[in-house]
């Protein structure tokens, strides 16, 4: 026999609650925001500072930099990458 609708509405909140806390308050004040998966702004600042250690690398002829800014940018842009299908879900479903 399935549980009631209430109790796996309860569960579904605080499912909800643990993953993504900022989501749901704000889905009780009634002003919404974006969930957690679609928020890439710290990816996008990762990559501009990938971006920037890379060409002041090449800029001032230094390998190490060079190498930074690449792995870096690397690291980062797989981050900002939009497809949900090759995002790495957290948690059981």
């Amino acid at each position: 026999m399935p549980p009631p609708e209430d109790e796996r509405l309860v569960d579904l909140a605080a499912h909800l609650e643990r993953e993504d806390p900022r989501f749901a308050r704000a889905l009780r004040s009634g002003r919404p925001v974006r969930p957690r998966q679609y928020r890439r702004t710290g990816a996008w600042w990762g990559l501009a500072l990938g971006v920037t250690v890379l060409g002041s690398g090449i800029a001032l002829s230094q390998g190490l930099l060079i190498a930074c800014g690449l792995v870096l940018a690397g690291l980062t842009a797989q981050l900002v990458d939009p497809d949900p299908a090759r995002q790495v879900h957290r948690g059981p479903r």
